[in-house]
């Protein structure tokens, strides 16, 4: 696997390798619009049981070690305390890519759900199956598990993300007959129905090509390569052209550029003139809705 190869690699300095899962998730609970309404034990058992189950739980048949592990973070935000056991919240979750040789991460994804309500009992362990839906609060969970695996399996191989794409639409599947929003095509079209729904599509196989020459003939090749590097970055935003023009101001375009709209500034920021130039001019057409970020770029 050659997420594997690279990391270990960036990793040698390492001489302890111990064995975990794929997930390294930090969690996060905000209270304090509920302040003083609920026990505070119930969030803080709430916490622990969400971080144990996406880091506990295997979520691929690979085997990773612990440097291979992917960092994710969730902030779930209680908006509304509907009962002892019963909330409305909002869930927050961001995802990291090492960078071959760099000290730094680059982001994968950066997303806000608004569309969360659910329940939770204090001291009950969270259970989820692939094939059925059983609660909101694993489903979501889940879903969004496959989502991070996915964008990252997708950064290191062609299309490699597929088979998590995949379960990630299955989890949607099985919660069309729940009455909790943001699983189905009516509900409006930026979802969770509708980022499984395109990105599995052809027409939208453009950002999945782009995360793969992005990341890989890229940001990898950087550390020593910077021309070529940015070079190849820039041949990898044009694949988002066909798309853009498919489907103007998509939802999908739109969380892509959420989680890479200030790192690609930072990349061309460094480069020639000309770079420059052509970097602002295609940044322009495939995202016209940040223009003023990408003018920042002839700034420096």
């Amino acid at each position: 696997m050659i997420r594997r190869i690279i990391i270990i690699i960036a990793s040698v300095f390492l001489t302890q390798i111990s064995f975990g899962q794929e997930l390294n998730c930090q969690v996060n609970i905000n209270t304090q619009q509920i302040q003083g309404s609920v026990q505070k034990q119930i969030f803080d058992q709430m916490k622990t049981v969400v971080m144990e189950f996406m880091n506990n739980r295997k979520w691929t048949n690979d085997v990773y070690v612990a440097q291979e592990r992917i960092d994710c973070n969730i902030l779930i935000t209680i908006s509304q305390s509907l009962g002892s056991d019963e909330f409305l919240a909002t869930l927050q979750i961001t995802s990291n890519r090492p960078t071959y040789k760099a000290a730094y991460p680059t982001p994968l994804f950066n997303y806000n759900d608004e569309n969360f309500q659910f329940k939770y009992n204090q001291f009950t362990q969270l259970e989820f199956n692939d094939n059925n839906f059983q609660n909101n609060l694993t489903s979501v969970l889940a879903y969004y598990a496959y989502v991070v695996l996915a964008l990252d399996y997708d950064s290191f191989s062609p299309l490699g993300g597929t088979p998590y794409w995949t379960k990630a639409q299955a989890v949607v599947q099985n919660a069309q007959t729940t009455s909790e929003k943001g699983w189905k095509s009516n509900e409006g079209n930026k979802n969770r129905y509708w980022l499984i729904e395109n990105q599995l599509q052809p027409v939208f196989a453009g950002i999945r090509n782009c995360l793969y020459k992005y990341h890989r003939e890229g940001l990898d090749i950087m550390w020593e390569k910077p021309t070529e590097g940015r070079a190849n970055v820039l041949k990898a935003l044009e694949l988002l052209v066909p798309v853009y023009q498919n489907r103007p101001a998509s939802f999908n375009m739109q969380i892509f550029f959420n989680a890479k709209q200030t790192e690609i500034v930072k990349i061309f920021s460094q480069g020639t003139p000309e770079e420059k130039g052509k970097a602002v001019e295609l940044l322009m057409k495939v995202d016209p809705a940040n223009t003023n970020k990408y003018l920042m770029i002839q700034g420096n």
